[in-house]
């Protein structure tokens, strides 16, 4: 029998980052299904989804929790894996003039309409004919079935003039 694990890493960027927390998770049997991973400002983040024998699970933990001391920082909580209501996905893309608290706003009103998070992705880029900075989201989200999608675009719309929302349904 399998455990599903997740696994967060932080650490200073540096060649082989990948490569080390693959070797581990190798020895101990894992198996390395889903990852989101960046570099950003000098330092490597990462999400990851393995599954390891329910043997395994305290040796990794241990040999893991081993590695901060080469300066990596990972956390594992182990996967309920519950079964969630069924939830409607939508594609959700923003674009404004980027300020204080644009995340904190959209996200209010995300929560408000009962809407989940289940991926984010974020940047900021100089707008074209002028130095100010462009907010850009894109973001997948679940929907429970009484979700009002009309409602949560007219809600983010409201946020301000300058934004521009597009929901598209995923098939």
């Amino acid at each position: 029998m399998t455990i599903p694990l997740i696994l967060t890493v932080i650490s200073a960027d540096k060649p082989g980052l990948v490569e080390s927390l693959a070797q581990v998770i190798t020895r101990h049997g894992g198996n390395w299904l889903d990852s989101r991973m960046a570099r950003m400002a000098g330092q490597f983040a990462g999400i990851l989804r393995v599954d390891v024998p329910a043997a395994q699970v305290e040796a990794l933990r241990t040999e893991l929790e081993n590695m901060s001391s080469g300066g990596m920082n990972i956390q594992l909580a182990v996967s309920s894996q519950a079964d969630d209501q069924p939830m409607a996905t939508l594609m959700l893309s923003l674009v404004g003039n980027d300020r204080p608290g644009i995340v904190h706003e959209v996200s209010a009103v995300l929560a408000r309409h009962g809407v989940n998070v289940e991926q984010l992705d974020t940047s900021c880029e100089p707008a074209p004919m002028s130095a100010d900075l462009l907010f850009r989201a894109n973001a997948r989200l679940g929907l429970l079935p009484q979700t009002d999608a009309d409602a949560l675009r007219a809600d983010l719309e409201n946020l301000a003039d300058d934004l521009m929302v597009e929901l598209n349904d995923v098939p």
